[in-house]
């Protein structure tokens, strides 16, 4: 009787602790996000290194939206994963260049505008996506002096890494009208295999969980219409062949991920049909909440496809909508801080013909 009054007044105390002190009693580690990629991603890495303005974003009207200033992203407001973050109740994920400053044991962002997979796009110019990953491996250095091994691992294992590459290394040989150097499906392997190296880079180095995105849909770019438009072809030739490209990396990209599963212990994915719902968008506006669907609302000429926003590239004149909410694009390549925030919401929270095998809500909870 006395051991189980004893026992009575022990489990009272705990609970009294509990409430008291509820942190103690309940604490659990915050999954973090890492971010790799190009200008779908970029948080303003692009203000930092030695580029043009073909590769930078940094004036107005970008972030007007929402920021009230240019902070370097390419559009007027947020971007996936800065709206990914607020879901997770995280903090604003810092960029590289920006972690001397800033708290980033809840992640980093490593995306650049104009990135490709291939260290060959826009050399010189952009952070690769190899590079990237060698970025990465100084933040998991200082993290280990910072934390200490045993919880650096715990974040790393934890973590949600989350890439938009390889759309640049489809774009950049025809926004230069130049053809691609190499056959088609060779491209497609190179494109692959440096991807994949990646992977397996941060996943040597703790990653788990992986949240890739495939291609839009880039012969419906403003851009890409524009060009089309000048070469004087109706939906022709030039539109399909992106298109073609485009078809293949989203077939192949599920593969390379079931195999990686099936190589890397522990490795975890899920793969967002950013082509679905970016054509769906397209195709159906008013469905997403938009007027208008081909043309940007910043830039010039045809569909407003020529990259002349804010008038700081090669091309000065540009023009600008009224209203940035009835529009899908900001600029001749971009989307706008309402298009990302229902992309972001449908990654979070979209049911499997979206995201599979898991949505992104569920892939932070899931345990490694």
């Amino acid at each position: 009787m006395a051991l189980i009054s004893g026992l009575f007044y022990l489990c009272i105390f705990v609970l009294v602790a509990c409430f008291t002190r509820p942190i103690v009693c309940i604490s659990r580690p915050q999954a973090a996000l890492f971010v790799f990629g190009d200008s779908l991603f970029d948080p303003g890495n692009n203000n930092y290194i030695n580029t043009t303005t073909e590769f930078q974003a940094n004036w107005r009207p970008y972030g007007e939206s929402y920021f009230k200033y240019p902070t370097g992203r390419f559009c007027d407001g947020r971007l996936i994963p800065d709206f990914i973050a607020e879901h997770a109740n995280l903090p604003s994920i810092p960029s590289y260049f920006q972690i001397g400053k800033q708290h980033f044991v809840h992640g980093v962002n490593f995306a650049s505008g104009g990135a490709g997979c291939l260290a060959e796009t826009h050399r010189g110019f952009v952070i690769d996506l190899n590079t990237q990953l060698k970025y990465f491996k100084n933040v998991v250095e200082i993290l280990k002096k910072k934390v200490g091994a045993t919880e650096s691992k715990q974040i790393l294992s934890n973590a949600v890494y989350i890439f938009s590459a390889g759309g640049n290394d489809y774009l950049a040989p025809f926004s230069t009208n130049s053809a691609i150097p190499y056959p088609e499906r060779e491209y497609l392997q190179m494109i692959m295999g440096n991807l994949t190296s990646v992977l397996k880079g941060i996943y040597r180095e703790g990653g788990r969980k992986f949240a890739m995105l495939n291609m839009v849909p880039i012969g419906s770019l403003p851009n890409i219409r524009a060009l089309n438009a000048q070469k004087g072809v109706k939906n022709g030739d030039f539109i399909e062949e992106v298109t073609n490209l485009v078809k293949m990396h989203n077939s192949a990209l599920p593969e390379i991920l079931k195999q990686l599963e099936k190589q890397l212990p522990g490795f975890k994915y899920t793969l967002f049909n950013l082509f679905k719902v970016f054509a769906e968008s397209i195709d159906n506006p008013t469905k997403y909440g938009f007027k208008t669907s081909k043309t940007a609302c910043c830039g010039t000429g045809a569909f407003r496809g020529i990259y002349s926003c804010g008038g700081k590239r090669q091309v000065k004149k540009y023009e600008l909508c009224k209203n940035v909410k009835d529009y899908l694009f900001f600029d001749s390549f971009h989307p706008t801080e309402l298009a990302y925030q229902q992309y972001a919401e449908l990654l979070w929270n979209g049911t499997a013909d979206v995201v599979a095998p898991y949505n992104l809500k569920s892939f932070f909870e899931l345990s490694t």
